[in-house]
């Protein structure tokens, strides 16, 4: 089939990181946008970037993109895409999406123009009138911005940042894949030695070993598209393969965690357990007041609780000082902390050598990185 043109929504602040990720890992034409990364392929590009995406939140297929200022025309661009190339006569299509600064602006009104203009399309190639979408999802999806339309097809399923091992965490967990772009701004390595002390249930050292163990973060979780009939299966058991065969298990990457929380700490271990890298990281109780080295090389990467999470504001900073008594400015040591807290340096006690903007679901922080000695 011809070339296909893919959509990888991420956090906004993490475009680059994304981009740099995919292109390392062969995929061609990436180009990094607001908010997403856009790039092509084919079936097998499709797979490849979903188990390997350590990033991005899913892979989507763009289908077409037009200026809309009416619903006749959302209707015949949506009725002019070649559906029935990607949905079969029983496969389910659901439709849904948002709306921003368009005249196009009711949700409802466009899932039912676009559901419509796709079932009509469908109609005259099946020769059927009714759908009963009892096969595989094919998740339709749109974005109306500024009158322009992005009509998606969605192939992830869950979200990536649901990599498989997480079934349980503490109260406020880190999203998967805020904690991947956090190992990489840490510079962590194959050969690195990582600490974090307020662990919780696990997922920053964890996303850190699977980066230097260059396991991919999808390789143990299904996709809705591998359901597909469009899709040989063979595409997803070769790319499993070779994804497989990228692992690095020779190499010295070694973690700690600590926290105060017996229950935390068990379930980081389980965690650790099923994402396939407990021999690399130890859990221990310890509080953050008898934080002390491990290694003459050390990198601490830590999202402390904060007065939005699970501390009030007072009781956050008061960790934030202690951080900085602790956390001295020695060689071969580096640290990376991550508050939605404006007054952190002045609190923690000196500068930090970089700051990046990241977003914690809808909350706008500050990654603090100390590298100079």
């Amino acid at each position: 089939m011809e070339k296909l043109k893919f959509s990888a929504p991420c956090l906004f602040g993490a475009e680059g990181i994304c981009a740099n990720d995919l292109k390392f890992n062969g995929i061609k034409d990436v180009q990094a946008e607001n908010g997403r990364v856009v790039f092509s392929g084919d079936f097998n590009t499709l797979a490849y970037a979903n188990l390997i995406s350590r990033y991005s939140e899913r892979i989507q297929i763009i289908l077409s993109e037009f200026n809309a200022y009416s619903f006749d025309e959302l209707f015949e661009n949506v009725r002019s895409i070649p559906w029935e190339n990607f949905i079969g006569k029983d496969d389910a299509f659901p439709v849904k999406g948002n709306c921003l600064d368009s005249r196009l602006y009711s949700v409802t009104d466009c899932q039912k123009i676009i559901k419509k203009a796709v079932a009509y399309r469908l109609t005259s190639k099946y020769g059927i009138s009714w759908f009963d979408e009892t096969g595989p999802i094919h998740q339709i999806q749109f974005l109306i911005r500024n009158d322009r339309v992005s009509i998606l097809l969605d192939t992830s399923g869950h979200g990536l940042h649901k990599r498989g091992y997480r079934s349980n965490s503490n109260d406020a967990p880190i999203k998967e894949t805020l904690a991947a772009v956090m190992v990489d701004l840490a510079r962590v390595r194959p050969n690195h030695f990582v600490v974090d002390p307020m662990c919780g249930s696990g997922t920053i050292l964890i996303e850190a070993a699977l980066k230097a163990l260059k396991i991919a973060p999808g390789l143990n979780r299904a996709f809705s598209s591998e359901k597909w009939a469009q899709i040989p299966s063979c595409i997803w058991e070769n790319e499993r393969e070779r994804v497989r065969s990228m692992i690095d298990r020779d190499c010295l990457f070694r973690a700690v965690g600590y926290d105060i929380d017996e229950t935390a700490l068990e379930t980081a271990r389980q965690n650790a357990e099923k994402a396939g890298v407990s021999d690399r990281i130890e859990f221990k109780k310890r509080d953050i007041r008898d934080f002390e080295f491990d290694s003459e090389l050390q990198t601490t990467i830590v999202n402390p609780p904060y007065g939005e999470r699970l501390l009030d504001i007072d009781e956050a900073r008061k960790i934030y000082k202690i951080m900085g008594e602790k956390f001295l400015k020695q060689n071969g040591k580096s640290y990376v902390v991550i508050t939605p807290d404006d007054d952190f340096e002045k609190i923690f006690g000196r500068k930090a050598d970089k700051r990046r903007k990241l977003y914690n679901g809808m909350l706008k922080c500050q990654l603090y990185m100390f590298f100079k000695n």
